[in-house]
């Protein structure tokens, strides 16, 4: 039966050029017996027919010229860049149980509520998520969320997302030897924080980006809104020409830690880290040679019409009125059927072929699946029809560097990278998934050998990984 679906998917994809088959046979066949006097048949007619002739040179030229300059322009990938923290940043989960104990001390309302670790305590919980979470003793959380209590000032947001954002830009332009005046598009995108002015327009500050920038800031789209960036930029690359786009991902924890009891609430802190990516795009034809990858194809889907879907994930008060994310019990299931739509509208295969799963390692070779947690990748994993190795990248980033939220896709490319396993022709798929409900996912081809980039977040660590977990 797997057979004949993979034979009604060739016919189905390459029905045209199977048609055009029959066609060029019979111009071919009808071409080798052609003689002299058939020639000059065919110079008489020529001769008497100038003016037809003429016109119809004419159209099919304006014809061809209209669709050359129609046809959509390519997309490159010519380098990105994933921020590294410095050491001092790293926390274990022996030091969050120390940190949230110290809290809860210094917290009056959450003191009558947890003493000690208990099974019912809010503390209790913390633990057993982070135990069994896929999160390793080197991830990294801001500065702010080290002190006690933590710092969850405007000043304290700001700089932690200057220090990931600038951090990124850096090591991309030190990397690519790009001139920022040439850098036509700017896009930021982070959740949940979100100031004036706006963080596009920081980075145009900082980097004196020039006055007719297209400049976009993208928040509250979860950690999905990378891909959603990277669509966004294709599209604009299509009407700019020549041009670079800067994209950024990155998501800011200072903000947005929750300083409660509720359990679905407390999920977001044991998962979420610091983590941020730059990424260089160009529809400049002149950049291919040096870039990474192209671009394919960018799916969004987005499931919002569904109060199931659209209630997962929300930024709500708990019943003291402490604001924070709730995760609901729905996420998994919810990010499954999400995902399963936005493949039946990928191009990768027939979108008529809507009732089956599809065998993805026919034309993916490496997947970035979301690093939202254990739960979600072991779910993609099972639904997709994967192997571990197939996942190996989402569980190593998983357990290196967290959930880092959009810009988690980023650290699992440069993964595969740094085991030198991008090879030239290679297809890479990121899927990211997020708040509203939605499924993003862009795929890539390698165009040449891809080596790391300098300064990789990989460069000290890869040899350790893949690690296994006894959960």
């Amino acid at each position: 039966m797997a057979k004949i679906k993979l034979l009604y998917h060739y016919l189905t994809t390459h029905f045209s050029k199977l048609c055009l088959f029959p066609v060029m046979v019979l111009v071919a066949s009808k071409a080798s017996s052609v003689n002299q006097e058939n020639f000059q048949y065919l110079r008489y007619h020529l001769q008497h027919n100038l003016v037809p002739l003429t016109i119809l040179f004419s159209v099919l030229s304006i014809g061809s010229a209209f669709h050359f300059l129609s046809r959509p322009r390519s997309v490159y990938l010519v380098d990105y860049s994933c921020h590294l923290p410095p050491a001092y940043q790293k926390i274990t989960v022996q030091k969050i149980i120390d940190n949230v104990k110290k809290n809860q001390e210094m917290n009056q309302s959450m003191r009558s509520l947890d003493e000690g670790l208990d099974e019912g305590s809010s503390l209790n919980f913390v633990f057993r998520v982070l135990e069994r979470s896929g999160l390793g003793d080197e991830t990294y959380v801001p500065e702010a969320i080290l002190n006690v209590p933590p710092l969850q000032t405007m000043a304290a947001a700001r700089e932690e997302t200057e220090t990931i954002i600038f951090d990124a830009i850096d090591n991309l332009l030190a990397n690519t030897k790009v001139n920022t005046r040439d850098i036509g598009i700017i896009i930021v995108n982070s959740s949940m924080f979100n100031p004036t002015p706006s963080l596009s327009a920081m980075v145009v500050n900082k980097y004196k980006l020039r006055s007719n920038i297209k400049s976009f800031s993208l928040g509250g789209m979860g950690c999905s809104a990378g891909i959603i960036a990277i669509d966004l930029a294709k599209d604009l690359l299509q009407v700019h020409k020549n041009t670079y786009a800067l994209v950024v991902s990155t998501e800011n924890l200072s903000r947005s830690m929750y300083i409660g009891s509720n359990r679905s609430m407390l999920l977001s802190n044991c998962l979420f880290r610091v983590g941020g990516a730059a990424i260089l795009l160009s529809n400049k034809s002149s950049d291919r040679r040096r870039s990474k990858y192209k671009l394919l194809h960018t799916v969004r889907t987005h499931t919002g019409a569904d109060d199931r879907s659209y209630g997962c994930v929300q930024q709500e008060d708990d019943e003291k009125g402490i604001t924070g994310i709730s995760l609901t019990k729905d996420i998994t299931s919810v990010a499954a059927r999400t995902i399963t739509k936005n493949i039946a509208t990928l191009e990768l295969f027939d979108d008529k072929i809507k009732h089956y799963v599809p065998d993805f390692k026919r034309a993916i070779d490496h997947f970035c699946i979301h690093a939202g947690g254990r739960a979600l990748i072991d779910e993609l994993e099972k639904n997709l029809g994967l192997s571990p190795m197939h996942v190996e990248a989402s569980r190593s980033t998983l357990h290196r560097f967290g959930n880092t939220s959009s810009s988690s896709i980023w650290y699992e490319l440069a993964y595969t990278e740094a085991k030198g396993r991008m090879k030239k022709g290679n297809k890479a798929w990121q899927i990211a998934l997020g708040s509203g409900f939605k499924c993003n996912s862009a795929v890539w081809v390698a165009l040449r050998n891809v080596e790391p980039s300098v300064n990789s977040p990989w460069e000290q660590c890869v040899d350790k990984y893949p690690v296994k977990l006894e959960l």
